[in-house]
Formats: structure tokens, C-alpha cells, sequence
């Protein structure tokens, strides 16, 4: 349990550092709003189309990439501000473009921001969070995510309804991807309020400024032991290498971390957020109810990721995520079978598929890769780890942004769907065989989970905890 005294400090700093979840989602989001516009201003192809949207994504690579070195040398604290200033910058710049290639580069520049945040934030928080809630502060990365999406859907749709399609074609897409300086700047500020990591500071030299911050968070007995762990994890990562999660065991870590990043992003969601008013208007919703209807999915969003935190730490991990694939391919195969019967005159129908695989997504495969990445790499190996793995994630997510409307225009919508229940199928398999449960575990316990199997019978008999 956390103590009275430190639990809004606790959850001040997992808030702040959360909140890039909102600009990761804004950006997500806001694409599907301006994109039917910008596709008519600018006469976009489909590859053009999937370029402007997915662009972004190669800065999010460089930008996770170039994370670890940068928070290594700089603080967590300051690459996450860098990133927030970032995100305001390409908002403007996103704003005030005068044609695809300034609209382009603007979004590059908002995916280094993006990029150092997300793999910054849930590693900052794991870092400082107490075990016995890491997971629900966690997910506060995934549920400002989620808000945030759900927030921007409703901003394009009142955008939308400001003026004429004409007046949206010329002025409204600037009005919506322009929003996007507000959650950079409430980022921004909310940095200003948190500590550094006490990693990092012990890292630095200030033991005695991080064991104040750890005191604070989980009392001062808790606070000498972690202190102490955290300085012997720091003098055995001097000598490690990334090599080492290439070694049996780790290399299974690496594996998992793989998957679970990869299948964060390939099994639909992404698919439905950046084209959401384009799939909802291929069925037959018009006159701006297609982004009426993306914003209910938004709402469907958000609910099931608050569900979701409230059960993390209960169900666990590996549960969830079982239960939420399976149920994920079976709406999949619904939402397919839509496009292949009766695409016209089908959109309510549509609608209830699609919120139905929202709500499994937001309770399994959403929050909780975000959570896991980080916590099931030991102490010295969790930065390079964390950055391989949220590189497969975002060059995933360039993957669905990139090819999603080619797909469509050139297979259509059933194949297209019916390729996502496969992969969600697979999904379900790989979780049942290769997930580890990590709930109610610290990091130092899970870090045994990859150990031979002697090392782990010695491990479980000195610390009761992590045999049940």
C-alpha cells in the first residue's frame, strides 16, 4: 500500500509524465479529421494519403532511437520538456503550412516529440512508482492516450461543423491539427512540477537528492533498500551491453517485449483511428455524422481503458490480454463480414462492431504492452530494451498508417478487416504461450522470471512473495 502522505505526490508525477499520452493520442487522431479534406485540396493518391499520415511515425522511430542516449546524458525530466516543445512547434507548423511537404516535415518534427516521450514516459513512472500500483500508474500513459483521441474526435467534429465543407477545405483542417499546441503546452508546464528520476540522479552522482524523492515516495525504510538496488543495478549496467539481451533467457525477454509492442499497433485499432470518418463514410454516414461517429468510438475509448486500469493489478496482465485478442478477432471477422455483404446500408451495425472491438482493445492490448514493456527487463538492460522494443512499435504503427488505404482501395474493406481477425488470432496464441503474468511482482522479481530455471528455485525460496 502507499502511504497517505506520499500518494498525491505519487500521483502527481505519474500524471505529468502520463500526460504525454495526450499529445501521442492528439496526433493519432487528428490526422483522421484533416485527411478527407487535405485528400481533396491537395488530390492525394492513396500512397500519398498513407505518407501524410504515417509520416509522422519516422520521426517517432528516430526519436525513440535517440532517446536512451539523450535521457542517459540530459535527465528524463528534460528530453520529456524537449519533446513537449517539439509537439508545439509542429502543431504550428502543422497549422500554418502551405503545402504537403511543410505539412510533412511539421509532422516529422512532431514525431521526434512524440517519440522521446513515449519511450520516456512509462519508463520515468516504473522508475518511481511504488509496486503495488505501478501498473495503474502505468496505464495513465495509455488512458491520457485514449483521452486524448477521444477529446480530438470531438474537436474535429465541432471543427467540422464550424463552417461549410468549403470553408473546412480551405481553413477548418488548419483549426484542428493547430489544436495541438494545448496539450504541448499543458505538458510542458506540468514538467516543471516533477522530480527527476532517481535513477538517473543516482546515475549522476546525487544519491542523496534521489533517496529524498524515493523517501518521499515510499518512506524512508522502503527508500534506503531501493536506493540501494538501484545503485548496484547502475554498476553492473556500466558494464553491460545490449548484446546481452541476445543471451538465453533475456533473449526471450526481447522477444516478448517485441511482440507485445508490434501487436500493440497490427491488430486494427490504428487502422480504425486514422481512418475512422473514411470508413464510417463508406457505409453511409454523411453530413458530418461520420465524425460523429468516430467520437462515440472515442468515448468507448475511454471507458474501457478506465476499466481496464482498475482491473490491471487484479486480473493481471496475461488474462486480459487473452481475453481481449480473442474477442478482438471475433469482432474483426464481424466488422469484415460488413464490408463483404452489405457495405451500404449498413453503418449502425458497423458502428456496434467496431465499439465492440474497441472496448476489447482498451482492455487488454491498449494499456497493457505500455505497462509490461518496461517492467519485465531487469534494472540494467530496461533503457535498451525498452527503446528496441518501442522502435518495433512505432515502425509498426508507420506500417498500418503507410498501407491501410491501399489495402482498402486496392483489396477492400472485408479483406482488410478479415487480415486483422488473423493477426489478432495470433495475437491470442502468442499470449497464451510466451506471456509471462507480471502482476503484483516487482522488478527485481520479474527479472527472475528469465533466469535458468536452478537460479529461479533459488530466487522463489528466499522471497515467498513470488512463488504466488
Amino acid at each position: 500500500m502507499v502511504e497517505k502522505h506520499s500518494f498525491w505526490y505519487v500521483i502527481l508525477i505519474a500524471v505529468s509524465a502520463g500526460m504525454a499520452g495526450l499529445l501521442y493520442g492528439f496526433d493519432t487522431a487528428v490526422i483522421s479529421g484533416a485527411i478527407g479534406y487535405l485528400q481533396e485540396l491537395y488530390d492525394l493518391s492513396p500512397a500519398m494519403e498513407g505518407w501524410v499520415i504515417s509520416c509522422v511515425m519516422i520521426g517517432g522511430v528516430l526519436g525513440v532511437a535517440m532517446s536512451g542516449f539523450l535521457s542517459d546524458k540530459y535527465g528524463r525530466k528534460n528530453i520529456m520538456m524537449l519533446a513537449a516543445i517539439f509537439f508545439i512547434l509542429s502543431a504550428l507548423g502543422s497549422a500554418f503550412a502551405t503545402g504537403v511537404t511543410m505539412l510533412v516535415l511539421a509532422r516529422i518534427l512532431g514525431g521526434f516529440g512524440i517519440g522521446f516521450a513515449s519511450a520516456l514516459s512509462v519508463t520515468y513512472i516504473s522508475e518511481c512508482a511504488p509496486p503495488a500500483i505501478r501498473g495503474r500508474l502505468g496505464s495513465l500513459y495509455q488512458l491520457f492516450t485514449i483521452i486524448g483521441i477521444c477529446l480530438t474526435f470531438y474537436i474535429n467534429y465541432g471543427v467540422a461543423n464550424s463552417g461549410t465543407y468549403e470553408w473546412g477545405l480551405q481553413e477548418g483542417w488548419r483549426w484542428m491539427l493547430g489544436y495541438g499546441t494545448f496539450p504541448g503546452i499543458i505538458f510542458l508546464i506540468l514538467l516543471f512540477f516533477i522530480p527527476e528520476s532517481p535513477r538517473f540522479l543516482i546515475k549522476n552522482g546525487k544519491e542523496n537528492e534521489a533517496f529524498q524523492i524515493l523517501k518521499r515516495i515510499n518512506g524512508e525504510k522502503v527508500a534506503k533498500k531501493e536506493a540501494k538496488e538501484i545503485k548496484t543495478s547502475i554498476e553492473v549496467e556500466q558494464s553491460s551491453s545490449a548484446k546481452q539481451l541476445l543471451k538465453p533467457g533475456l533473449r526471450m525477454a526481447l522477444g516478448v517485449g517485441i511482440f507485445l509492442a508490434l501487436f500493440n499497433q497490427v491488430i486494427g485499432m490504428n487502422a480504425v483511428t486514422y481512418y475512422g470518418p473514411d470508413i464510417f463514410r463508406s457505409v453511409g454516414f454523411e453530413n458530418n455524422t461520420e465524425f460523429l461517429a468516430t467520437s462515440i468510438i472515442g468515448s468507448v475509448q475511454v471507458v474501457f481503458t478506465i476499466v481496464a486500469i482498475l482491473l490491471i493489478d487484479r486480473l493481471g496482465r496475461k488474462k486480459l490480454m487473452a481475453i481481449g485478442s480473442s474477442f478482438m478477432a471475433v469482432f474483426m471477422v464481424l466488422i469484415g463480414s460488413v464490408f463483404h455483404f452489405e457495405p451500404a446500408n449498413s453503418g449502425p451495425l458497423l458502428l456496434i462492431f467496431i465499439a465492440g472491438f474497441t472496448a476489447a482493445f482498451c482492455v487488454s492490448m491498449g494499456p497493457i504492452p505500455w505497462v509490461m514493456i518496461p517492467e519485465i527487463f531487469p534494472n540494467h538492460l530496461r533503457g535498451k530494451a525498452v527503446g528496441i522494443a518501442t522502435i518495433f512499435l512505432w515502425g509498426a504503427n508507420w506500417a498500418i498508417g503507410q498501407f491501410t488505404p491501399i489495402l482498402i482501395n486496392n483489396m477492400g474493406g472485408a479483406f482488410t478487416f478479415w487480415m486483422f481477425a488473423i493477426i489478432n488470432a495470433i495475437c491470442f496464441t502468442f499470449v497464451m504461450t510466451i506471456v509471462p503474468e507480471t502482476k503484483n511482482k516487482s522488478l527485481e522479481e520479474i527479472a527472475q522470471i528469465w533466469k535458468p530455471k536452478k537460479k529461479q528455485k533459488e530466487f522463489t525460496e528466499q522471497i515467498p512473495s513470488f512463488r504466488g
